[in-house]
């Protein structure tokens, strides 16, 4: 490629960009449904948590494998097969629950195994911006792969709790379209790179404890990671009490899809105004700030029973939280060489994101053990003692001033 074409007349990110995005817009829907079908159909808490354990544990145990296969495999074809596979289970999944088959350890091994082809697929897709498109579009590209991420999140859990209030195999009817819609669209990407050096001499463990070491020097970037990771698992709790609360309080499906719309929108917006943020406070101050801000909206949840006061709390909640990925995002790209980038984010993701896979077990033994009211209060304690960590911390009084200086969406 010798000039920038143009994102729009690119054909090759336009059908990365849709099919990448119909993938991401069916996990999100699956992610909410698998816990309110086993909800829905035992009453459980500690089921339903273990099935969202199911949803999130690939993101830990997925990650670092992930990151370095997909940089040795060719990309496109990967998720082909990850959007073959896919389809296969939701589908399978369908036509069970459509003939009346319902089973917790088969819901478990599908939502397993979705979530870790998802794993692949998203790292594969970002690691494939790259070939697609011209250097000058790579910026601007990789913003509308972030503003794709919040649509998805904004979009899929509402339709997945709309399709769920229908009937309750109608959720994987329609992820299992958008799947096979997504493997047409990658299918039809005519830009192909081979696999990038394969360092055939090294082992997977070594170039995986290379990803690890450099995550681990950056001192700044490791607290802030590990203060995130910890709040993620929070918020695993929080999400399984709000729709406890709404189904202790005779709600429908419906109701919950209100509050992940209102908490998707939230998102959104911070995602749009990350970068006003971050060129107006330093890292330190955004992340203390929004600690703080976390601890006292959390416990608010408690009084706010009504699903469109719990979602204006969600929102609040998710706006702080797109601040941090903006924030974070920038800063370790800024930070992280060229050659390290797929391993760097691959372990910050199994920070992150992997903590997921903590807060719906626990978060279910916790709400059936001691109710949503002193579990939520719990959660704005542990939330503040995360705060005052970072005001303590002094790794967080210094971050490297060029990542902090040049900070934009990306």
């Amino acid at each position: 490629m010798t000039a920038a074409p143009g994102l729009r007349r690119n054909r090759d990110f336009l059908l990365l960009w849709t099919g990448a995005g119909l993938g991401q817009l069916a996990w999100r829907a699956d992610s909410i449904v698998y816990p309110l079908l086993v909800l829905w159909h035992t009453g459980s808490p500690a089921q339903a948590g273990l099935v969202g354990l199911a949803v999130q544990l690939p993101q830990l145990v997925a990650q670092l494998p992930a990151g370095v296969l997909v940089d040795r495999w060719n990309r496109r074809r990967t998720m082909l097969a990850c959007d073959a596979g896919r389809a296969l289970l939701t589908g399978a999944l369908a036509a069970g629950l459509l003939l009346g088959h319902w089973s917790l350890p088969v819901l478990l091994a599908v939502a397993f195994l979705e979530g870790a082809l998802g794993v692949f697929h998203r790292l594969a897709d970002r690691a494939l911006v790259r070939t697609v498109v011209h250097p000058d579009d790579l910026s601007a590209a990789l913003s509308r792969h972030e503003a794709r991420g919040r649509a998805a999140g904004l979009i899929g859990q509402p339709a997945g709790t709309a399709l769920f209030a229908l009937l309750r195999w109608l959720p994987f009817v329609f992820t299992t379209l958008a799947y096979l819609v997504s493997l047409i669209s990658v299918w039809g990407i005519r830009a192909t790179a081979p696999p990038a050096a394969r360092r055939r001499e090294r082992s997977l463990t070594a170039e995986l404890a290379d990803g690890v070491r450099a995550a681990w020097s950056d001192r700044f970037l490791r607290v802030v990671m590990f203060l995130v990771a910890g709040s993620n698992v929070l918020f695993q709790v929080f999400t399984l009490a709000v729709i406890m609360i709404i189904h202790d309080a005779g709600g429908s499906p419906a109701a919950v899809g209100v509050v992940m719309a209102m908490s998707g929108a939230g998102g959104v917006a911070g995602a749009l105004t990350g970068n006003a943020w971050t060129s107006r406070l330093s890292t330190r101050a955004v992340v203390i700030t929004g600690f703080a801000a976390w601890a006292v909206l959390i416990p608010l949840a408690v009084p706010a029973r009504h699903p469109v006061l719990l979602g204006l709390l969600y929102a609040l909640m998710s706006y702080i939280g797109a601040v941090f990925n903006v924030a974070g995002a920038i800063y370790q790209v800024r930070t992280t060489p060229d050659a390290q980038q797929g391993r760097v984010a691959s372990v910050l993701a199994l920070l992150g994101s992997g903590a997921n896979a903590l807060g719906p077990a626990a978060g279910g033994a916790a709400l059936s053990a001691a109710g949503t009211g002193h579990v939520l209060l719990g959660l704005g304690a542990v939330m503040l003692a995360l705060a005052v960590v970072a005001v303590l911390s002094p790794s967080l009084r210094a971050p490297a001033p060029d990542a902090v200086a040049h900070m934009e969406t990306v």
